[in-house]
């Protein structure tokens, strides 16, 4: 299981989201994707529970309000909750009821406003909670520790209902388990993208625009991120190809005139073997022994190029300089008796 929760200021657009389909897909789309995946694209949103309140979007985010009213002082009254299930599994209608009441216990929100939908349009079972913090007796339910208690409730769910066991999120964990490596199926297959598009491509632009084809976005500052198809973020560096590594297989590329096979534009060579340092074990170039004369000037040309600066002790940096200058101004000022 894993669980999100969010607090906001609009009801209208919370419980609109939950209620409604995605406001990006016509009706057309609809027809189409529910054609090639089985899934339910329109109508898409089951209501298994309301507490407290009934209607659709309009009536249930004007009662919510109403009684929001009874507290002057929050701002943020909108409590957003979901639960999401692990990939072929799934709870029937009653165990949902049961998930979601224990969601509105954890939470404290169980005696106020809430409507439980259950979505139907992604492989994943999963149901959202919609919630008025604010009480009918005007107290707002308390937000402390609101990701620590979703992360218990859903260990102990795992275990109720036979679920995959999901590992807590690290600074949930103990200190001796959060050293522990962890797979991320996602991460790994943004490695995968990203080494066979370095593989395809010739320069770093040729990269961006291959990474994108497959649904990336790539956003390039003093590093390198990549976003994939459900927004999920991740820096190269995280991935071992930090902006600086990329720049430097795709410049050994050009120098070496290495082809989107891996081999360079001589075909004489046969035999092939890793080179450059720090480039070793990506596999994305290979040279033959025969060229490893050019290959290691190639690489030493490379390393030299970005090879980071370091001023000499007695070299000042713009900024150091800057910093003396106005030291050294600030004592005349002082001798003057201008300064404090």
């Amino acid at each position: 299981m894993i669980a999100t929760i969010t607090i906001g200021k609009s009801f209208v657009h919370c419980i609109g989201y939950c209620l409604e389909d995605k406001q990006q897909l016509t009706d057309e789309k609809k027809k189409k994707l529910t054609a090639g995946d089985g899934l339910r694209h329109k109508n898409r949103a089951e209501v298994l529970a309301y507490n407290q309140c009934y209607g659709n979007k309009k009536e249930l985010a004007e009662q919510f309000r109403d009684v929001k009213k009874l507290s002057k002082r929050v701002e943020k009254p909108v409590l957003h909750a979901s639960i999401r299930l692990a990939p072929g599994e799934t709870l029937a209608r009653h165990q949902w009821l049961s998930v979601a009441e224990e969601m509105a216990k954890e939470l404290g929100v169980a005696g106020n406003q809430y409507l439980v939908v259950q979505h139907h349009d992604t492989k994943e079972q999963h149901i959202h909670l919609v919630a008025n913090r604010v009480g009918f007796d005007g107290k707002a339910a308390s937000t402390s520790n609101n990701f620590y208690k979703l992360d218990k409730l859903c260990r102990r769910l795992e275990k109720q209902y036979g679920l995959t066991a999901v590992l807590s999120p690290k600074q949930f964990l103990p200190k001796d388990q959060q050293l522990l490596p962890r797979h991320d199926a996602r991460k790994e297959k943004m490695k995968e993208d990203l080494k066979r598009c370095l593989r395809q491509a010739t320069n770093l632009a040729d990269f961006s625009g291959k990474m994108e084809q497959l649904s990336y976005t790539v956003i390039k500052g003093r590093g390198i991120t990549f976003i994939d198809d459900k927004k999920v973020q991740v820096k190269g560096s995280e991935l071992g190809y930090s902006l600086a590594t990329i720049e430097k297989i795709l410049l050994a590329k050009q120098v070496l005139q290495i082809g989107p096979d891996g081999q360079k534009a001589d075909k004489s060579f046969s035999q092939h073997t890793p080179f450059i340092p720090g480039i070793l074990d990506s596999g994305l170039i290979d040279m033959s022994t025969a060229g490893m004369q050019i290959a290691s000037a190639a690489a030493d040309l490379i390393a030299e190029l970005f090879k980071p600066y370091y001023p000499a002790p007695d070299e000042l940096s713009a900024a150091e300089a800057m910093k003396q200058y106005y030291r050294y101004n600030k004592k005349k000022k002082k001798k003057r008796g201008f300064g404090i």
